[in-house]
């Protein structure tokens, strides 16, 4: 599996952005804004914390197995792939998801910021953003932990 590339998950994050931004603006001319959900950055951040407890579990695992500690548990590789691949997936999701909250945002922001139901909006939006980027943190820690030694030595050699 390839990695997760940054430049892959900027261009979703802003064509997302771009998007519901363009969205927002036509939906608000026509009513009322669909209102950005209280629980989107809680669901956000319970996945960082999901992933990024993966990752501390199976480093200290790796390490314990490493060292050879008496009575260390090892990782299962197929436990550690399907681990890799929830990251990846849930990295590409947040970016997503977070481009359409930052877009709504960015438009919450430009808009009749001095009302108090389109500031709670534009703050969920932007705790939705920043939650997105943790479970992306978290998602680059995770591949980070469960690379094999092979895959660095594949990322030294001359194409």
């Amino acid at each position: 599996m390839s990695q997760i590339r940054i430049r892959v998950l900027v261009g979703l994050f802003l064509a997302a952005g771009v998007i519901s931004w363009a969205g927002a603006r036509l939906w608000d001319t026509m009513g009322t804004l669909p209102s950005v959900p209280m629980a989107a950055p809680i669901v956000l951040g319970l996945i960082a914390a999901v992933l990024a407890a993966t990752a501390l579990s199976m480093r200290s695992r790796l390490r314990a197995q490493r060292e050879r500690r008496p009575g260390a548990t090892g990782v299962n590789p197929l436990a550690a792939a399907r681990a890799v691949v929830f990251g990846h997936a849930s990295a590409l999701v947040s970016a997503l998801i977070s481009g359409v909250y930052g877009g709504v945002g960015v438009f919450l922001v430009m808009n009749e910021l001095d009302v108090p139901p389109r500031r709670d909006q534009a703050i969920y939006a932007g705790a939705s953003v920043v939650a997105g980027v943790a479970v992306i943190a978290a998602a680059f820690f995770l591949e980070r932990v469960c690379r094999l030694p092979d895959d660095e030595d594949e990322d030294r050699l001359p194409a």
